[in-house]
């Protein structure tokens, strides 16, 4: 796996930082010279898990690449919440692309780089689900092929969020928005649609695929440090709750998370080249029914019927990735 296993001594596993550790081992947010590549002022809601994961990626890229990088953003939450004319909360150098060309903007910009001889300037393009697994997923599927030299980020919170909390291709079966109302005999989103982008790219054979949760802080920042280090295209797909569009509390975002990886739901892993080469191992299985419990767009399936049938699938869902991706601890042992 990317990050090396590291004992806490002060708050328990789950901590952030940990100044007891040698510098070198830190994490980039314990750093007092950090990037604060998003920093205060934005709208961003409370509790909102892309803020903290885009905030976590780039200060560890930033990091990666001497500050010596190029941020493609394209149109969505992340970009409504963080830019309001005329202020931004970025803190890096900084572009807004539209709504589905950000792999592709990226892509000219470091070609652009190329030419003028700054091949040692990286660049990220970042967006959300929307942006990433709908309406860019063409240029994000040429930027696979072209094995063009940058990373793409997605933050995934299942959902169009900033225009109302509409279905996208990342939004989970059963799950309500506005767009899949909790009502007939099948309610919320439908079964059998949408797309497993991670395994789309890995399809693609491109040279690093990864996901992550902002529930491990350092898995993700060993992610982003080793695909910093890679040429070529490379793919991050991070899961980041939305209390808004999941009707969950604020302070239970990463815990969410959590519950996705520890369930199997959400599974984290690495692949290169199309091949998986580590995973993260869950160390204290939940039933789905954990994780589906604490947000109320899967309500429905609790009140005033409960879906025994519907939760079934869901765990099925789960136990397929388990079993897929060898998840358990003593698949490990």
């Amino acid at each position: 796996m990317s990050a090396t296993p590291v004992k806490f001594y002060q708050v328990g596993s789950f901590a952030v930082g940990n100044r007891l550790l040698d510098p070198e081992l830190r994490s980039a947010q314990s750093e007092q010279d950090r990037a604060n590549s998003l920093t205060s002022g934005h709208r961003a809601c409370q509790g909102c898990g892309e803020a903290l994961g885009a905030r976590y990626v780039l200060d560890a890229a930033m990091r990666a690449s001497g500050g010596r990088m190029v941020t493609v953003n394209a149109t969505g939450c992340l970009e409504v919440f963080s830019t309001p004319f005329p202020e931004t909360s970025w803190r890096v150098a900084w572009l807004h692309s539209l709504f589905g060309n950000a792999p592709a903007v990226a892509t000219g910009v470091a070609a652009g780089l190329r030419a003028t001889g700054k091949q040692d300037v990286r660049v990220v393009a970042q967006g959300g689900d929307g942006a990433t697994v709908d309406i860019g997923f063409a240029c994000l599927s040429g930027m696979f092929e072209r094995n063009d030299d940058v990373l793409a980020v997605c933050y995934d919170n299942g959902g169009y969020m900033n225009t109302g909390v509409q279905r996208s291709g990342a939004t989970p079966p059963a799950a309500r928005t506005m767009t899949t109302q909790a009502v007939g005999e099948h309610p919320g989103n439908a079964f059998g649609q949408g797309k497993d982008v991670p395994r789309i790219a890995m399809a693609h054979e491109i040279p690093y695929v990864a996901t992550a949760t902002v529930a491990d802080l350092r898995d993700l920042e060993a992610k982003v440090e080793k695909a910093m280090g890679m040429h070529g295209a490379r793919y991050l797909h991070v899961l980041v709750p939305c209390p808004l569009g999941w009707g969950s509390a604020a302070k239970d975002t990463v815990r969410i998370a959590r519950l996705a990886t520890e369930s199997g739901y959400f599974p984290v892993f690495e692949a290169e080249r199309g091949e998986v080469t580590s995973v993260r191992p869950i160390r204290h299985q939940v039933p789905v029914e954990e994780y589906l419990a604490l947000q109320n767009r899967y309500a429905h399936l609790f009140s005033p019927v409960r879906r025994d049938d519907v939760i079934d699938r869901l765990q099925a869902m789960a136990d397929r990735n388990i079993a897929r991706y060898g998840l358990l601890e003593e698949a490990h042992s």
